[in-house]
Parts: structure tokens; sequence; C-alpha cells
């Protein structure tokens, strides 16, 4: 087995032990690259340099390679140098960040999520600039250190700071773990948006065997939790299934089984389709429980935080590229999909006005121990990024 170029870089990004927001050295290490090959590199920092919380200062980078014509298509590869946490260290059959070669896979922290994507991109980039020089369209590169955390000062500042300067993106294509299979079965053309919700109910805490001195939130919640799971929200459509609510969490009392606690707090998740709106879900929840404690003793608030709006890139130039570069390079007929959690490709559609695809290696391990990618894949990735940019800027 050969120790190809995409291996090489991959294996050095491994290395580098970044979880997240910590970047260590991986976009130095990208940077360096490209800026071998013509592409002008600019880190940017955004956050408080004196926090090591949800604010702390990210680095990410920006690079592009313009090309003959400044009026042609921007393919921009995203990105993220940063990972989860390794877990127990000891349930790893290889050092997480050793990036260890083992019966033709590779072993590490990052491996399929997603420092290959990144160093197959890189390395396509270098393959089709030397085979094609003079390209017409640009080529570009936005990655960042704060996608696996809370995603404040990554991707969305620097796809703000680049609208605001007048810079566009035609084409993005994110590298995360896409297949599921094999590689290229499935890309992502789109992903609900995700609408979190914190719900707190509030009552009269008292002795669990003087009912009637209290109230209890938990059976005041109740009604209004069930037809809030019952209700139907929307159809879904061709690209996108129907919008799906889900509790996950419900908390109250005071650890003592003999006292009924006054407030109790409930965790929900709207993943909804383009069919929907977050608006149109927080007005049918808040109908829902304003019929329910209308009146009664009990009251409620709830805060909202929406994690990114639905995107959909509809099948045309860029989904016909990614198909047809997959079926050319390993025979395999690409199936849609926009199942799954969420991507950067949330803020870089709306802001950029782009059209986003995601397209990588096998998701069969991430964030697993043990997380791991077939090394053969990682050749035949380039091939495929390759062939996009092909299509799509020579």
């Amino acid at each position: 087995m050969t120790n190809s170029p995409e291996l090489a870089l991959s294996i050095e990004l491994i290395q580098q032990a970044s979880v997240t927001p910590d970047d260590k050295n991986c976009q130095n290490i990208i940077a360096k690259h490209l800026s071998k090959m013509g592409f002008d590199c600019e880190f940017m920092y955004f956050g408080d340099p004196n926090d090591s919380g949800d604010h702390a200062e990210i680095k990410n980078l920006w690079a592009i390679k313009k090309g003959r014509d400044l009026n042609a298509p921007v393919l921009c590869f995203a990105g993220h140098t940063d990972v989860v946490p390794i877990g127990d260290e000891s349930a790893w059959k290889f050092p997480p960040f050793s990036a260890t070669v083992h019966e033709g896979k590779l072993y590490g922290r990052g491996a399929s999520d997603m420092k290959t994507g990144i160093a197959s991109f890189v390395i396509a980039a270098e393959n089709f600039i030397k085979n094609h020089p003079n390209h017409t369209g640009s080529i570009a590169m936005l990655i960042t250190a704060d996608e696996e955390g809370p995603a404040i000062n990554g991707t969305i500042k620097v796809a703000q700071t680049l609208k605001e300067r007048g810079q566009k993106i035609d084409f993005c294509l994110v590298g995360e773990p896409s297949s599921t299979q094999s590689l290229g079965d499935v890309i992502k053309n789109g992903r609900r948006g995700s609408l979190n919700a914190k719900l707190t109910v509030t009552g009269k805490q008292g002795h669990i065997a003087y009912p009637h001195l209290v109230i209890n939130p938990i059976h005041a919640a109740c009604p209004a939790l069930d037809e809030l799971i019952k209700t139907h929200w929307d159809d879904g459509n061709e690209y996108f299934p129907k919008t799906s609510l889900q509790i996950s969490n419900i908390r109250s009392g005071t650890g003592a089984t003999n006292v009924i606690g006054g407030t109790c707090e409930i965790l929900f998740n709207f993943r909804y389709c383009t069919e929907n709106t977050a608006e149109n879900l927080m007005a049918k929840t808040h109908a829902i429980f304003d019929k329910h404690f209308r009146h009664t003793d009990v009251t409620y608030q709830i805060e909202w935080t929406l994690s990114g709006v639905p995107f959909l890139t509809e099948k045309g130039e860029f989904v016909s590229a990614c198909i047809d570069a997959i079926k050319t390079v390993t025979g395999t007929n690409a199936q849609l999909s926009t199942s799954g959690g969420t991507s950067d490709g949330r803020f870089i559609a709306p802001i950029m006005n782009a059209q986003v695809v995601e397209l990588g290696v096998l998701n069969t391990t991430i964030h697993q121990v043990d997380e791991s990618v077939d090394i053969e894949d990682l050749e035949q990735l380039t091939q495929i990024y390759e062939e996009i940019l092909i299509r799509l800027i020579e």
C-alpha cells in the first residue's frame, strides 16, 4: 500500500490533537500546502481570547485561488479541523491521535469526521491546478475550528465577513462524511432546520402526601406535551421527510422521593423541513401551551434556540457534477439525501446564497471509539473532488 499524498496529509492532520475548539497546528499545515499552489491564505479570528468557554477565540482559514475569469463560478470547499473529545482513551485500539495505519484502515479521531475529507480536497486542488493551470473559475477553502462546538465564532462569522466584502461563493462542497455503505453512495443536497426549546413549567412545591396543597408541574405539563407530540406539523416534500419533534429530557423534583418539585424543565427539538418555518413552529407550540394553561395556576416559559434553518440544493448543475463525478470514479449511482444532523452548510447556504452539497467518506464510525476510514477510499475521494472541479470551473 503506497503512502499517497492524501494519506500522508491525513496522518499529519490527525496527529494534531485538535479537540474543539483548538485547531492546534492543522490550519497552518493546510495553509502551507495551499500557499505553494498559489492560494491567497488569510487567518480570521473571532471571539474572546480571554474566554475558554463557548465564546473563546476561534481560528479560521479562508483561502482562494482565483481563476482567469473573475465572473466565473467560485467553488469553495468547507470543512472543520476540530474534533470531538476522545472519551476513554483506554478503550481505543490505537492511541486516538497516533493516526495508525492497520489492515487497510487509518485509525484516529478525525479520520472520518473530517480531516481526511480536507486532505483529499487539498490534494485534489493540487492535482487540478497542475493539470489546469489556466482554470477559468476560482477555488476556495473555508476551514474552521468551531464546528463540533457551539459554532458561533467559526463558519458563520467567516461567511458574514465574506458577504460584507462582496466575496461570492457559487458552489460549496462540504467534506462531511456523507457515505453510508460505500464511498459516494449518498450525498447530502440539503439539511433540515434545527429548533431547540427549553420549556419551564412552574407550579407549586410541596409534600407528595398532600397533593391538594401543591401544583404538580409534571402532571400539568403532560396533557400539553401529549398534544404537542401528536401534532401533525407538515407532510414533508420530495426532498425532505416531514418535520419531527422529539423530547430529549424532562427534569423536576428536589432529589427526594417525598417532594413534588415546583418546576419542571423539558427540552425538545424540532428537525423541520422547507415546508415549515421556525416562526410557525414556535407559534403553534405557544398556542398549545396557552390553551392548556389559560385557566390554571400553572405558568410556563420557553427559551428558543435556532441552530440552523433548512437549506436545499435542488437538482441542477452542481448536484449533477457531483453525481457524475462519483459515477466516473466509483461506478456508484449516488442517492440524494437530506437526513441526519446539521453541518456548517446551514450557514453558508443562506448567507452566501450558495448551492451546497455534502460529500465525503463513510460515516459509520464518526464520533466513536476507534474512528477509522478505509485508506482505499481516500484516493478515490480525491479523484471525485478533482472530477467535480473539472466539471465546474475548468
